[in-house]
């Protein structure tokens, strides 16, 4: 396992973290149902092949997965850093500590070594919390308390938030997506690394979907990677910024495949970087024959996120990944950084057309979209 500097906090941390969102489960009686006993064998063999960052959250795998983690944790505390999130439900410091607590009792462990302040915008960061008695004073106090080591946050704003969040000088380390597909903060990592921040990528994989069989991804060095998810999780980590990339692993064949790749001391060479950034500007260009994502068709009367439905649709058309697109699709409107509706919601009234400097036939598109993603 290769370790890295985990920005100015003094820790190094495995290039792989142990994301426990998606921990083994089957279906009883129609309900999910989480295998205890299998996903502390899966977390200890991580463990044993070096994997030291484990990170959870209270509302993951049906709120199963800080209690599962705790368990897990037992006889490796002393060598594991443990990461958990307190989502912002209101301004008050009092409900931040109280959720923390939770965490603790959940976890059943002293204290928490990142403690994130969870998918937070830079609106709520300065309207909820950093406000009088509000959530950044109460972090500030547990971490006095001893209760967290490090105050951190997850990030799924817009991009060009990330900067003056980072600027606060509040934050030790961030988690935040990048992979193969989106790319939008790599100006943001880059920027982090300046400061000393560390960074943890979430989704390297696109959740497990970029490890889906694609010939569209492991074309993109040909011959050189053995699978999609490869090639995605190497790419993750050949990027400078990046202290850790962090994989949702649900099942041994996963921890073993990942271990392995973030144990190649050998990162992506230049020269592969650059045929990656070819091939993947190439798919850019063939994905603007579809949609530029220049905006002008916006807003449409109906809430349709027009340019976030094609740029999904491509995921699909352009690099073969469709179970990655369905899944995406389904969480337009359903979270704070996809909003609008998807193209399910069009009725065809052409006001968008009208717009389009590329003359693009949205309507069409947007049913071909709602008939194969929904």
């Amino acid at each position: 396992m290769q370790y890295r500097p985990f920005g100015n906090t003094g820790v190094s941390i495995s290039a792989l973290g142990f994301g426990s969102m998606r921990l083994p489960s089957s279906t009883v009686d129609g309900k999910e149902v989480f295998d205890t006993e299998e996903s502390i064998r899966i977390i200890h063999r991580a463990f044993e092949l070096g994997v030291n960052y484990i990170d959870t959250a209270p509302y993951y795998c049906d709120s199963q997965s800080e209690i599962i983690v705790g368990k897990a944790l037992k006889g490796w505390r002393d060598k594991v850093y443990v990461s958990t999130k307190n989502p912002i439900e209101n301004s008050s410091g009092e409900d931040w500590r109280a959720r923390l607590e939770k965490s603790l009792k959940n976890l059943d462990i002293d204290y928490i070594d990142f403690y994130h302040m969870w998918g937070i915008s830079l609106e709520a960061y300065n309207n909820e919390i950093n406000v009088p008695n509000g959530p950044m004073e109460a972090a500030l106090r547990a971490k006095e308390d001893g209760l967290i080591k490090h105050i951190v946050f997850s990030f799924h704003d817009k991009a060009e938030n990330l900067m003056p969040l980072i600027d606060t000088g509040n934050f030790e380390t961030i988690l935040l997506q990048y992979n193969l597909l989106d790319r939008s903060n790599e100006a943001g990592i880059a920027y982090a690394k300046e400061k000393g921040i560390g960074i943890v990528v979430m989704g390297p994989v696109g959740g497990g979907r970029l490890g889906m069989p694609s010939e569209a991804i492991q074309n993109l060095l040909p011959g050189k990677v053995s699978s999609s998810a490869q090639l995605a999780l190497r790419f993750v980590l050949a990027n400078p910024g990046v202290s850790c990339a962090l994989s949702g692993m649900g099942s041994m064949a996963m921890v073993e495949e990942n271990c392995r790749v973030a144990s190649n001391d050998a990162p992506l060479s230049e020269a592969e970087l650059v045929q990656v950034n070819t091939s993947m500007e190439e798919n850019k260009r063939m994905a603007e024959l579809y949609c530029t994502g220049c905006n002008y068709c916006m807003p449409c009367p109906q809430e349709v996120n027009i340019p976030l439905n094609f740029q999904i649709m491509n995921y699909h058309r352009v690099y073969k990944i469709t179970d990655y697109a369905k899944e995406q699709y389904k969480q337009i409107g359903t979270v704070d950084w996809m909003k609008g509706k998807n193209a399910a919601a069009c009725i065809e009234c052409g006001i968008c057309e009208d717009k389009c400097p590329q003359k693009i036939e949205i309507r069409k598109q947007l049913k071909e979209t709602a008939a194969v993603l929904g």
